[in-house]
């Protein structure tokens, strides 16, 4: 499988194994997709796939991407992605890419954006446990305390701090494909996945075999 997919995360629920044992999945949309461009060594200086998800009305693309969709023979897609391709692998042009593609037992790696979380504190962006609650004892109860040595009087790197909380790329790995029902292009995947309902997430196989428990 040389490429990877993109999808939208539906939520999350459950499914029984025959031995009547609940397993936790979460239901991604995924496709189907077309292979906008195929970028070669002798052209572009590598290999690689540039996939399209989503249908975009040609009102709202503007020039260039028209432009460029047209070039290839496509309709204009709302998400662009690349995935590099190794020795041996091909797909051509204007291939249409289903959920077909994976089956149950595989492993996939499921890149999202995590859910914004605004403005937070040490202990809940980074795992503080927090001074003493009692009133007496001290005053400092969910505040950072010290930010540094006082001989350097600098704050050294990497020093957790309150901020910007999510709202990132996120890449869960190893998650395993328990269902694929090509007729809905749906994907059930054991256990979580980056990204709130309705976000777009991108399925790609994965590299690395991951060991889970359970």
């Amino acid at each position: 499988m040389p490429v990877g997919l993109m999808g939208k995360k539906l939520g999350m629920t459950r499914v029984f194994t025959p031995e009547g044992a609940a397993v936790p999945v979460t239901v991604i949309e995924v496709g189907p997709c077309t292979v906008v461009q195929r970028k070669t060594q002798d052209r572009d200086g590598y290999e690689a796939a540039q996939v399209g998800y989503g249908e975009r009305k040609r009102s709202r693309t503007n020039g260039p991407l028209t432009g460029h969709f047209e070039r290839h023979g496509v309709t204009p897609k709302r998400y662009l992605r690349e995935w590099r391709l190794e020795a041996g692998e091909d797909v051509e042009e204007r291939q249409e890419l289903t959920v077909a593609m994976f089956e149950a037992g595989h492993q996939v790696d499921i890149i999202g954006q995590s859910k914004g979380r605004g403005f937070q504190g040490v202990m809940r962006r980074h795992g503080h446990h927090g001074g003493p609650a009692a009133h007496g004892a001290t005053m400092i109860h969910r505040r950072a305390m010290s930010s540094g040595a006082t001989d350097a009087a600098r704050v050294f790197p990497g020093r957790g701090m309150p901020g910007h909380m999510g709202a990132e790329r996120v890449t869960a790995r190893g998650l395993t494909v328990v269902q694929v029902d090509a007729d809905r292009n749906l994907l059930l995947v054991k256990g979580s996945v980056p990204g709130p309902n309705g976000g777009v997430v991108a399925v790609q196989p994965s590299k690395k075999t991951v060991k889970r428990k359970g």
